[in-house]
């Protein structure tokens, strides 16, 4: 059985600086970087053509590179552009990057990329600024729908899900389920591992929306199990305002310019009763506008 309590460390890809940005995001066993939920999601597996991609979009283009990477040195010190051409079958395209010199020998003539990056189009030429990008048949960037996490300063998205891959591949199948299975049937639900796995990296958006009310349903379960040990330790160690049994509500309400309804009634019974008794009353009371619902109450909440 794996150690989920293992320190952050010892997962493939954490260094000594790593170990402490990671610290940093709250991040220090092998249980905290794996339940480290994303806050979003961008879905890079459909392509569409360089025609019909849109001026603001982020798209995922295929393209065949038609030059070398073209190196500019402007006169802002400190600032080289980066410039490569490439064509799918409907048309060409720019890409650009900043001082991203390693790219110079990155990209071979007439093969093809997968590039994903915002579409800027000037005077009818087409451009991506600084995508990220695939040999054609591989998905470690592209190709898929791909988790956005909330970051600290110096810690890259790809570092941080190349991490918590590793670590999902350290804890495969070791969380011990939470959930009893009557639970799980009633109400539809799937086991933690694979709910875990695909919060971070779904097949596509159902099987994401299926880890999510898994995951969600725990929390709210925990939430709503942790409120209710708190009011029965209130209801047996506290001790609320007993009031005197002789003393009737009926005496107010007969004098009241307007008549109650039944279900007025019906409350201010329960309430009466409650009151009574020597346990805490936590009581939310409801109304339309103009049901008289303004009151107050000295061994309440609410």
């Amino acid at each position: 059985m794996v150690d989920l309590n293992q320190d952050v460390k010892f997962v493939k890809g954490v260094g000594p600086n790593r170990v402490v940005l990671l610290n940093r995001l709250g991040i220090y066993t092998l249980k905290d970087l794996i339940t480290y939920y994303p806050r979003e999601h961008e879905d890079r597996s459909k392509p569409v053509n360089i025609i019909e991609a849109i001026d603001g979009e982020e798209v995922l283009i295929e393209a065949v590179c038609t030059s070398r990477v073209n190196e500019i040195r402007t006169r802002r010190k400190g600032m080289t552009i980066y410039k490569l051409i490439v064509r799918d079958d409907t048309g060409s395209m720019v890409i650009t990057w900043y001082n991203q010199s390693y790219l110079k020998q990155r990209f071979k003539l007439g093969e093809k990329y997968n590039f994903y990056g915002k579409i800027v189009k000037r005077n009818g030429v087409t451009e991506m600024v600084s995508p990220t990008f695939d040999e054609a048949g591989k998905t470690k960037n592209t190709g898929k729908i791909i988790p956005i996490y909330p970051l600290t300063y110096s810690l890259s998205q790809n570092t941080i899900r190349q991490i918590i891959e590793n670590g999902l591949n350290i804890a495969k199948n070791s969380l011990e389920e939470t959930l009893p299975l009557y639970l799980l049937e009633e109400y539809n639900l799937r086991d933690i591992n694979s709910s875990i796995n695909s919060i971070h990296f779904p097949n596509d958006f159902k099987d994401f929306e299926e880890a999510r009310k898994r995951l969600v349903f725990e929390e709210l379960l925990g939430m709503q199990l942790a409120l209710l040990s708190l009011k029965n330790m209130n209801t047996q160690e506290e001790t609320g305002i007993k009031f005197d049994e002789n003393i009737k509500m009926s005496e107010v309400i007969n004098i009241l310019p307007f008549k109650l309804t039944k279900a007025q009634l019906r409350v201010l019974e329960e309430i009466d009763r409650d009151m009574e008794s020597s346990k805490p009353m936590n009581r939310l009371l409801q109304g339309d506008v103009g049901s008289r619902k303004n009151s107050s109450c000295n061994n309440c909440s609410i």
